[in-house]
Parts: structure tokens; C-alpha cells; sequence
């Protein structure tokens, strides 16, 4: 028994948005339609005023020829290529170039054949007639056909659509706008336009109003029903941005934010960069920018060696010392999937660059020796590391093993096998430290600072330069608070902090790999680069801001809850030691620290007797030895405190 079809609204609906675009000899069967119907139009409204429209008696004949040219017009212009659904002015130009042409041929034609007839073969007026009629209807019916799946077939429930007002009047600001509202399936409703300039309070855009912003954004936005905001100003500075985005979330108003347009035809990738706004976004400061000039005469068509290379800084810099065209790519590190993931990414990119992908750690000298041995790498950029603070704090063996040892072993086989630049990752965590990850970044720092000055004092010319780079928190890295807490958001919450007043400075991992890769170019031995990283961010503003993004209410949806600082935490970071100085360098943003620096000596037989305790695993005997290799590290909130004492 056959099942009865149920045409309702929503089937209807369905069905329609599911058809496939019409194929092109049907769009022509159309508009063949429409030309004859304009035809009739013309001949009975002609016949009415007892006039003839076809004079000559070859009727048939031109009929033929009629159509024949229009069909030919058709073609040459193209006019059944465009999708009917989408059509634009563009189609509207191509049918009036085409009708246009249809007209002159025939007023030419009959130009002629009353030269050699000595009559008419049409008259003129009907003929003109005859194409307006054409030509508006071709038009019409593709504007009925695009207003339709505009307005009714296009699959929108309005309950679910974002009720939004995009920021700006611009070119840019329109084809955001349009491009938003052929979307599918749609997200947006666009319910007005704003302009910030106060010059277009009576007028219209896209048959929406234009507000103008004597008001606050939130009282814009409650005034049209607005539930969200797109950015499309390109001409707001980084403050006004910022100004925009913490007014719309005090109101819990989404945000959305789209990158400058420039292919004007994709409407489709227009409408897929509309992004909600990312924490990244909300840093207080203008994105760096480096000079890839210099850094590229670093790189390009060199060796380069690169630990930690499955990290979320060490891959990071890969991608970008693959877009200078090294000769060669060594990416190193002992997590195998993460390494095998970084590998199958690369492969990707479109370059002449050989990649090896070795995995081995860096506390094995005799492995790591063979690398140098075979690849005789030319720089080298050294971010493997233990970084997180509770657990190297329970563990401080490991964080000697890897982040001191790993690191004299890098070092030395540098100056060994003569690599030009050796350019070492650390932390802010290493400046005045309170926590055993810190510290041993420090004791590493020290190394390759006091290995430079020996060489240097060798005047050996072909010495390694090494240079260090220390920032601070990397949003979005591996076991930082962003991911943590887009976790904790994710599960309901609660998002918890360790206390509420702790601050910390913050950039992007591309910003952060930027800072390395000019380090290396601008460096020339025994720097330690700091960064200008802005004003620093109170964690709990961070969270709430996040749950705002996340479309909930702090305290309401989202629970925050504070736990308590962690062994060896501190409230703030610093960039710079107690007894340390600034130097400027030609980039404002980044700047040199003047670190006492110890003899290499004293202080090599010092490592060397740390890596010997650390072999022991006798924490507190560790513990002791850092602290007078760094006399400045003194522990917080963590049971080696005792040891200050």
C-alpha cells in the first residue's frame, strides 16, 4: 500500500531548499518563455490599435530569425549561467546588454531591408516595445524567484536566528550584511546597521535602518531587538574594538568580529569568517610586528634544528620558519603522537624545505649527537621543556634532567659542531622565582650566558651565539588557563582559580614565536629578549569575560570558585630581576635584560654537581643546590620554603 505524501509547510520548505540548482537548458526554456509571451503581448496590443507589428509577408520567416537572435544574444552574454536564486546586478547588466543588442540588430535589419524592399519588415515602435517587455520580464521573474527563496523557502526558523546590528556603513560593512543573509543555513537576522560617523541618520542600507551611535552600543541594540553585534569596521582602532566588545558583554550581548573583505564574489567565505570574538582578541594591546625581512636572511636556505617541535610554541615555530624556505627542517621531540600529528601537518605545506622528524629526548647526549653529527644544523631553536609549576615542584629531578641538563646538552654540542645561533625559550617564571620549574629555567639561562662569554673571551670567531627569549603566559598553549577553562565552561563549570587577585601577562603563540624567530635575527650572543607584553590580566576578569563569550552569566550558569595558590605560585610575574637593567633595541616592543652574569667555571662545576644530586631524586637536596646557583629563588606556598629559612 503506497504511503500518502504529507505536503505540509515544513515538507514544502524542505523540499525546496533540498532541489539542486536548475540546469542550464532549463533556465534557457524560461527565458524562450518569457520572450514569447512578451511577443504576444506586443503583437495583440498592436493588433488592438489595427496595427500590424510584422509587416513584411515572409511572417514565419522573420518569427525564426527573431527568436534566433535572441537565442544567439543569450549565449554570447551568457545570461543562463548565473544561478537564479542569486542573482544580482550583474545579471540584470548581461540581460540589459543582451535585449540592447537585440534591438540594434533589428532596427539595422529593418534599416536594410526597407533599402533594398523599399518597406518595412517590422515596425519600430512595436519591435522597442517588444523589448522592454522582454527585458522587464526576464528580470522580474528572476527577482520573484530570488525574493521567494528569500523570504519563504530558504530553511530559517526566526526563534533560532540571531537577531543581529552590524557595525559600520562601508563597503566592507555590505558585503558582511549580504553575504550573511544568503548564508545557509542562516545564523543571522540583520536587523540594522550602525554608523559611528553620525552621517546617515535618515537613510537606508539594504532596506534596513541606519542607527546612528549617540548612545551606547547596548541601548542601540535593545532598541531593534538585537542580540548580537558583527564588527565590520575596519577603520575602529584596537581600543575602540575593545571599548565595543566589554559594553556588549557587561549586557550579555554576543559579539562577532570578520577580517577586512576582499574577494567581493565569495559571499560564501565572507559569511564563514564571521567569528565570535575570541579571548585573544581582548588582549589590551596592538598584534606585534616583526621584521621578516631580516629574520628571512636568518633562515633561508639553512639547517635548522627545532626541539619541543610537537609542543604548541616548538610547532608553532615550525609553521612559521617553513614560510622563509629553510634548506632543511629538523623537528625534534620525544612525545610520539603529538610529534606524528606536527609531522603529518607539514607535509601539507607546499615547500622545497627537506623535513626530518626525529624523535629522541634531549637528556640522551649521545642520541642528540648523532643528530648534530648528521644534519650539522645552523640554528637552532631549543623549546623543549617541563614548564607546568605543581608538578616539577614535586618533581624537581626531572625539571633538572630536562630543562638544565637537556639544555647543556643542546648547548655544548652547539658550540661543538659550530651552530651559528642557538635560540633558547624561557619563561618570565625564571626572574626573582618562587617555584622549581622557574628556577631551573634560570640555572639553563645562566648556561648559555656564561658559555657565550667564554667563547667570547676566546675570540673564537666562529663561537655560537646564544641567545635567550623570556615572555610570559602563551594563550591557547598546552596546559594553560585557556583551554582549562573552555573545559570547565564546556562541563557546566565550576571554573576554578587559585586566587582572586592573581594577575599574569599574556600574548598569542604566534606572537610568541615571532618574538623567537626575531630574537634570533637580532641577536648577537648572550642577550635574554623580553617583551613588551601590555598591561597584565587579572585571571578572574579572564574567566568572566570567557564565560561571557561562552553566552552564559558568571556567577549565575557559570560557578567560579577559588581553590587556593598552588605549591611555588605567585600573585604577579615579573619580566625583569631585582638588579637587572633595560637596553632598547630598534623594535619598541622588545628589549634586552642586563642579567649579572657568573663565570663559567664556577658556575659549570656547579650544574655539574646539580645533575649529580638530581640522579638521586633526593628532592630537598636539589632544591638546596638551586638555591645557591640562584640566590634570588626563594619558594612559595611550597614546603621547600623551609630551605629560605
Amino acid at each position: 500500500m503506497k504511503k500518502l505524501i504529507n505536503f505540509t509547510e515544513t515538507n514544502f520548505r524542505i523540499n525546496i531548499h533540498n532541489l539542486s540548482y536548475l540546469p542550464r537548458w532549463i533556465i534557457v526554456i524560461i527565458d524562450f518563455s518569457v520572450l514569447i509571451t512578451s511577443f504576444l503581448l506586443t503583437y495583440s496590443l498592436f493588433i488592438g490599435f489595427q496595427l500590424d507589428y510584422i509587416i513584411t509577408k515572409k511572417y514565419f520567416t522573420f518569427i525564426i530569425i527573431f527568436f534566433g537572435v535572441n537565442l544567439f544574444f543569450f549565449w554570447l552574454f551568457r545570461t543562463y549561467s548565473g544561478i537564479i536564486r542569486h542573482s544580482s546586478y550583474i545579471d540584470a547588466v548581461k540581460l540589459l546588454f543582451s535585449q540592447t543588442s537585440v534591438l540594434v540588430f533589428f532596427l539595422f535589419f529593418n534599416f536594410l531591408f526597407e533599402m533594398l524592399y523599399k518597406e518595412k519588415a517590422i515596425l519600430n515602435t512595436a519591435l522597442f516595445i517588444n523589448i522592454v517587455l522582454s527585458f522587464c520580464g526576464l528580470f522580474l521573474y528572476r527577482v520573484i524567484v530570488k525574493q521567494t527563496f528569500e523570504l519563504y523557502f530558504i530553511e530559517k526558523n526566526e526563534n533560532k536566528l540571531i537577531k543581529a546590528v552590524i557595525y559600520g556603513t562601508d563597503a566592507n560593512a555590505i558585503s558582511v550584511a549580504k553575504s550573511l543573509k544568503l548564508e545557509t543555513p542562516s545564523r543571522f537576522k540583520i536587523v540594522a546597521f550602525v554608523d559611528k560617523n553620525n552621517q546617515n541618520a535618515s537613510k537606508r542600507m539594504l532596506d534596513l535602518p541606519i542607527l546612528i551611535q549617540r548612545k551606547k552600543i547596548p541601548a542601540l541594540m535593545r532598541s531593534v531587538g538585537a542580540e548580537g553585534l558583527v564588527i565590520a569596521d575596519k577603520s575602529l582602532s584596537k581600543e575602540e574594538q575593545l571599548v565595543l566588545i566589554e559594553q556588549c558583554l557587561e549586557f550579555n550581548y554576543k559579539v562577532y568580529n570578520i577580517p577586512t573583505i576582499t574577494d567581493w564574489e565569495d559571499q560564501k567565505e565572507i559569511s564563514q569568517k564571521v567569528k565570535n570574538i575570541q579571548i585573544e582578541d581582548l588582549l589590551e594591546r596592538e598584534a606585534i610586528k616583526l621584521d621578516s625581512i631580516s629574520i628571512s636572511k636568518q633562515l633561508e636556505d639553512k639547517t635548522i634544528l627545532i626541539t619541543g617541535a610537537a609542543g604548541s610554541i616548538g610547532s608553532e615555530i615550525v609553521r612559521q620558519v617553513l614560510s622563509f624556505n629553510p634548506k632543511k627542517v629538523i623537528i625534534l621531540d620525544q612525545a610520539e603522537t603529538p610529534l606524528h600529528h606536527i609531522c603529518l601537518e607539514v607535509e601539507n605545506i607546499k615547500s622545497d624545505t627537506i623535513i626530518h622528524t626525529v624523535i629522541t629526548d634531549i637528556r640522551n647526549k649521545v642520541a642528540l649527537e648523532r643528530i648534530f653529527k648528521m644534519y650539522q644544523p645552523q640554528m637552532v631553536y631549543h623549546a623543549a621543556a617541563y614548564k607546568h609549576v605543581p608538578l616539577m615542584e614535586e618533581n624537581p629531578s626531572q625539571a633538572i634532567l630536562t630543562n638544565v641538563e637537556g639544555t647543556k646538552n643542546l648547548a655544548d654540542l652547539s658550540c661543538k659542531y659550530k651552530v651559528h645561533k642557538f635560540v633558547m625559550i624561557s619563561t618570565d617564571k625564571a626572574v626573582n622565582p618562587s617555584n622549581v620549574m622557574g628556577a631551573s629555567k634560570r640555572i639553563a639561562e645562566k648556561y648559555v650566558q656564561s658559555l657565550y662569554l667564554k667563547s667570547k673571551g676566546l675570540n673564537d670567531l666562529h663561537a655560537t651565539k646564544f641567545i635567550t627569549t623570556r615572555f610570559g603566559n602563551v594563550l591557547g598553549s598546552n596546559g594553560s588557563v585557556v583551554p582549562l577553562f573552555t573545559k570547565q565552561i564546556a562541563e557546566g563549570g565550576p571554573i576554578t582559580i587559585t586566587h582572586p587577585d592573581i594577575i599574569r601577562y599574556f600574548m598569542t603563540i604566534p606572537e610568541a614565536c615571532q618574538l623567537v624567530l626575531e630574537a634570533g635575527s637580532m641577536g648577537n650572543g648572550g642577550e635574554i629578549y623580553i617583551f613588551d607584553m601590555g598591561k597584565p590580566v587579572k585571571i578572574i576578569d579572564l574567566a568572566r569575560k570567557m564565560i561571557k563569550l561562552a553566552g552564559f552569566i558568571p556567577e549565575r550558569d557559570i560557578k567560579i570558585k577559588i581553590v587556593g595558590l598552588r605549591p611555588g605560585e605567585k600573585l604577579y610575574e615579573e619580566l625583569l630581576n631585582d638588579t637587572s637593567k633595560t637596553l632598547t633595541t630598534y623594535h619598541e616592543k622588545i628589549m634586552i635584560a642586563e642579567e649579572i652574569q657568573m663565570e663559567f667555571e664556577d658556575l659549570h662545576t656547579d650544574i655539574e654537581e646539580l645533575i649529580g644530586i638530581a640522579d638521586f631524586f633526593d628532592n630537598e637536596d636539589i632544591v638546596s643546590k638551586m638555591k645557591k646557583i640562584v640566590p634570588e629563588f626563594i619558594s612559595m606556598n611550597s614546603s621547600y620554603a623551609l630551605l629560605d629559612k
